[in-house]
């Protein structure tokens, strides 16, 4: 197992609160998820709905978003046995070049990881597309790398443009938790613009154009960015590998304007922490750029740009309750999730959001 940067705090998160479906399915608008609002410097804790976001924001705040879009990320595939197994596509690196994962399914539809594969197998995709498996993938993120668990480098050969294949025969991944299949539109933020990403950045999934409206009629600013996300290691818990983000010159300005002037920054999601924090030198200046970053957020590396942050309700043991931390605090951060458990958040993509403020 390679060094993983985890948090400390330790809760059981009983089955019923993981969201099986989207609020949707629930009778809900999508901004009408709960929205529990920590302070980390006071240690308060509130309970409202998404759509009181911006009651919580100030003029002159910034608010950055994520606007990769999700793919069709999953494939039904074929052995030369004829045995049918499920394909994650995660990361696309350059031409047919991708890391993936296989994975087994049952009866039911649920799917686990699948180990009984070997390089040199092809696999066989949807109109004669084919997946040649290479060897576990081995992230080139530091020099004692170990290989991936879930994750294999693949040769994946599409008949056509890979956004216009997966649209017609891929699918989103879908977790077991998630107890139905739903279409990709339930898998898309409202302002998602580039495709790249394998799964959801699903902070930000409970925004609506008319939120966004009235963030911005409140002089609060949006900064969007890209970071095409790929498949989660829920299993395995391995470290994040790296990751294709751009964050431009006119976001990068308007986070410096803000920071330099006293407003918050507020990160919609983790994966938008991870961009700009990878563009943000020691002494607190963000800059534009574009390219892979390996970086981990932890209590030792600490926060440059960010001070505020919208996420989702997070596992025990995740590599992203310990970036968490590295905003408010361990202490705060188990103050916080004493009460959703409490109050019965819903967690993973479909549930519950909480935002943490300074």
């Amino acid at each position: 197992m390679n060094n993983i940067p985890l948090s400390n705090i330790e809760f059981s998160l009983p089955p019923d609160l993981e969201a099986s479906a989207p609020p949707e399915a629930r009778g809900l608008r999508r901004d009408q998820v709960r929205l529990m609002v920590s302070n980390y410097s006071t240690d308060h804790v509130e309970h409202t709905r998404f759509y009181n976001f911006y009651k919580f924001l100030n003029e002159g705040d910034v608010v950055v978003i994520n606007t990769s879009r999700t793919r069709n990320s999953a494939l039904l595939v074929t052995r030369s046995d004829g045995t049918l197994l499920e394909l994650h596509l995660s990361i696309h690196f350059d031409d047919d070049l991708w890391t993936v994962e296989v994975r087994s399914m049952d009866e039911a539809g649920k799917t686990k990881h699948f180990e009984d594969v070997h390089p040199g197998e092809i696999l066989s995709l949807p109109s004669s597309a084919s997946a040649i498996l290479q060897e576990p993938y081995i992230s080139d993120c530091n020099d004692n790398s170990k290989p991936s668990e879930t994750l294999w480098l693949a040769k994946v050969e599409f008949p056509q443009d890979v956004d216009e294949y997966l649209a017609r025969y891929g699918f989103p991944i879908r977790y077991n938790y998630v107890k139905e299949r739903w279409p990709l539109s339930f898998y898309q933020t409202v302002y998602a613009t580039e495709p790249g990403s394998a799964e959801m950045p699903s902070a930000g999934r409970p925004f609506t154009s008319r939120l966004l409206k009235r963030l911005e009629s409140n002089g609060i600013r949006i900064a969007p960015l890209v970071l095409h996300t790929g498949v989660s290691n829920l299993e395995t818990h391995e470290p994040p590998y790296k990751e294709f983000y751009r964050v431009t010159h006119e976001t990068a300005q308007i986070v410096n304007e803000a920071r330099s002037s006293g407003h918050r920054i507020v990160a919609v999601g983790t994966t938008a922490i991870r961009a700009l924090e990878s563009v943000t030198n020691g002494d607190g200046k963000t800059h534009a750029g574009e390219g892979w970053t390996c970086l981990v957020i932890t209590p030792q590396r600490g926060l440059r740009a960010v001070n505020a942050l919208l996420t989702g309700m997070h596992e025990p043991e995740a590599t992203h309750l310990a970036m968490l931390e590295a905003l408010a605090g361990e202490a705060h951060i188990k103050v916080a999730y004493e009460e959703a458990l409490r109050k019965g958040y819903l967690w993973h993509e479909f549930g519950d959001l909480h935002l943490i403020l300074p």
